[in-house]
């Protein structure tokens, strides 16, 4: 029986990394005898523009739902009118809020889980050149940010007396529930790694959590550090560590090394991650994987960059990367060791292809090198297809 997969390739570079990502599953699905049963939903900026009142079909939350996996591409398109943002929908969400957080709050994905791993190969792009500035070996980690409440709750708003916005509110929220459920993720997933092998700081190989706060500051944060104790007293053998959040910035750049598992909350997340991103060779390698209970979506997290779409440029590998989380996740909610086989395969095509050093998009290697998007697309699968053959 095939397995229902929804994809929602969205705007800009979306689809395009979203065709790549399918090329690589259907690679390495054929050998060992997996189906899928696709369901594409279109979303979106430019999907609320063609329609005018819904950022994506009326009936698509419900077949997410029913979703085994979700795969996302990436939404937001610049809005017509030259504001200089993305496409607002009339209650002044952005068009795109729909499969996105949306979906992160109504299917309870409260876990948005951030592998910073840096590959063999990948080197660093610095002042407009690339040069190997962190080692491979030496950033390993995984920072879970807390996915459905913070300041992207749906509170707040704004005050325009006479029509001119005059006041402006958002409202973070941060509650037990939420809190408990994620920072237990993070216990959990420590745990889990210590138990495959594959966990532990790079420096001293302990067993780490670490929680990313601002406690000096913010009641929200005071509340979340005293769960994370409580919670942390179930795993004896797990060091608990905590950071302010600024203070982490310049800790996560100079000496990444010591970071095994990280959690923290909505918007700190968001934040640190990308500056993470960099450690790993940029957005173009960065994976976000949303995750709750009983569903899971996943996707780069390097947005639409609506200025390289339709260019065949961008690269594509965060999607395949997310597709080769997708499947391991998958195998592990299904006992099927094919998807753990397939999601191995997929890891290791990237890991042969990254210290072949080529075909790589320009941010990996720099416009005279550069491949194109599908070009590396094809590469990895038929790769990923050899290590299964």
């Amino acid at each position: 029986m095939p397995y229902k997969l929804v994809t929602l390739g969205g705007d800009g570079t979306g689809p395009e990394v979203m065709r790549e990502g399918l090329k690589v599953l259907d690679a390495v699905s054929k050998p060992l005898g997996i189906e899928w049963e696709i369901d594409d939903i279109p979303c979106g900026g430019q999907y609320y523009l063609e329609h005018g009142d819904l950022d994506w079909p009326a009936d698509a939350q419900g077949r997410c739902a029913a979703a085994d996996l979700i795969l996302l591409g990436a939404v937001g398109w610049p809005d017509p009118e030259g504001t200089g943002g993305p496409v607002l929908m009339k209650d002044n969400k952005m068009a795109g809020f729909s499969p996105v957080i949306g979906n992160r709050i109504k299917l309870n994905l409260y876990a948005n889980v951030r592998p910073i791993k840096l590959y063999p190969g990948v080197s660093h792009r610095i002042h407009g050149g690339h040069k190997q500035v962190w080692e491979p070996g030496k950033v390993d980690m995984v920072i879970i940010r807390e996915n459905t409440e913070g300041l992207y709750a749906p509170t707040g708003g704004k005050l325009s007396p006479g029509g001119k916005a005059d006041v402006a509110i958002d409202t973070r929220v941060i509650t037990r529930r939420a809190s408990e459920q994620v920072i237990r993720h993070a216990f959990e997933l420590c745990k889990r790694r210590g138990e495959l092998g594959t966990g532990g700081a790079p420096k001293d190989g302990k067993l780490r959590v670490t929680a990313i706060i601002k406690d000096n500051v913010l009641h929200g944060c005071q509340m979340f550090r005293d769960i994370f104790f409580e919670i942390g007293e179930e795993y004896p053998e797990i060091e608990k560590d905590t950071a302010i959040v600024d203070a982490f910035t310049q800790w996560l750049i100079g000496q990444p090394e010591y970071y095994d598992v990280c959690v923290t909350t909505n918007m700190f997340g968001d934040i640190v991650t990308d500056l993470a991103s960099t450690l790993q060779g940029g957005m173009g390698m960065a994976v976000g994987a949303n995750i709750g209970k009983d569903h899971a979506m996943f996707e780069p997290i390097h947005g639409s960059a609506p200025k390289h779409a339709g260019k065949d440029k961008v690269n594509p590998i965060a999607m395949v990367l997310s597709v080769k989380e997708g499947l391991e996740w998958l195998g592990g909610q299904k006992g099927d060791d094919k998807l753990t086989r397939a999601a191995a395969a997929v890891e290791a095509a990237v890991v042969e292809i990254l210290e072949a050093g080529k075909p790589l998009t320009y941010d990996l290697v720099g416009n005279e090198a550069a491949a194109k998007c599908s070009e590396v697309g094809t590469a990895i699968a038929e790769a990923a297809a050899r290590k299964l053959g």
